[in-house]
């Protein structure tokens, strides 16, 4: 990859995220539960995760580190990965992937209130915008977009549980390679889920999406992203990374004929907008991995 420019790199990045609520919502409609989605997208990418961290003979973690690596299984993954389908079946994909980028809003309130961060003018306007933006995609609506109670909750979920890539990142990327921590969190992930997993009978369509959800839109654009991120600073990688939401909305009005009305389009703005102004401080090293 070394050959490839940077921004091309993020920007790879970016697509193949903005497909995460396209194939999910395709293995869905061949039959596939949001729940057994989750699953094969935890299980999948957990065991490629595996492979990739016995390759480069990276440590695993163990002692404490392992505890809190499998308590962020259950929440950074059990949970985000079941609530980003369950919300791209109530909702629509479009709505579920902006919903996501509330995410910095909620590192933003967590580290104020965890670790008394300040939250200064920057932080302010970001969240206010965010709220703002949610409350008018709630009065927005629009064509193949059903904003309902459940889609917002399970949207927000979704974005909140997001977050704590960031806040677990900020601990132990530095001191684990990224592959061997996501060895160990994606299955717990997926362990947690199968209690609640009825699996069906698929046919070669539905496992392509699976393979692809769980191959391209988790473990390769982890690498190609952080591939991006060593030659790019974290700054301009965000802002590059920040088109998700745009290609996945393109996508789902091409594919699934979802077209959020006007008012709900300038909350999905303001949404972004705040997102990109949190990433417009100092950034992490590390990337989030979606």
């Amino acid at each position: 990859m070394n050959r490839v420019p940077a921004p091309l790199l993020i920007l790879t990045a970016a697509v193949l995220w903005g497909l995460l609520g396209i194939l999910g919502k395709q293995a869905q409609a061949a039959g596939i539960a949001p729940l057994e989605v989750a699953f094969w997208r935890a299980a999948l990418a957990g065991g490629l995760y595996a492979l990739h961290a016995a390759v480069i003979r990276a440590p695993l973690p163990r002692g404490r580190d392992l505890l809190v690596t499998a308590a962020f299984g259950v929440a950074g993954v059990s949970v985000f990965y079941g609530s980003y389908q369950l919300a791209v079946r109530a909702g629509g994909a479009s709505l579920a992937s902006v919903l996501l980028y509330t995410a910095p809003a909620f590192v933003a309130l967590i580290g104020w209130a965890a670790w008394r961060e300040r939250l200064g003018g920057r932080e302010a306007l970001a969240i206010g915008g965010t709220l703002g933006g949610i409350g008018l995609i709630s009065l927005g609506g629009g064509q193949g977009v059903t904003v309902s109670p459940a889609a917002l909750g399970l949207g927000l979920t979704a974005g909140f549980t997001y977050s704590l890539y960031y806040i677990y990142g900020r601990a132990f990327f530095d001191r684990y390679a990224p592959p061997a921590l996501l060895a160990v969190a994606l299955p717990v992930g997926a362990a947690c889920l199968l209690p609640f997993v009825t699996f069906s009978a698929k046919t070669a369509p539905a496992w392509g999406s699976l393979i692809a959800l769980s191959f391209f839109s988790t473990y390769l654009a982890y690498l190609v992203y952080s591939a991006g991120l060593r030659r790019l600073n974290a700054t301009r990688a965000s802002v590059i990374a920040s088109l998700e939401p745009v290609v996945a909305a393109a996508l789902a009005a091409a594919l699934f004929g979802e077209r959020p009305a006007p008012l709900a389009l300038l909350g999905a703005a303001l949404v972004i907008g705040a997102a990109l102004l949190l990433s417009l401080q100092p950034a992490e090293k590390h990337p989030p991995v979606e």
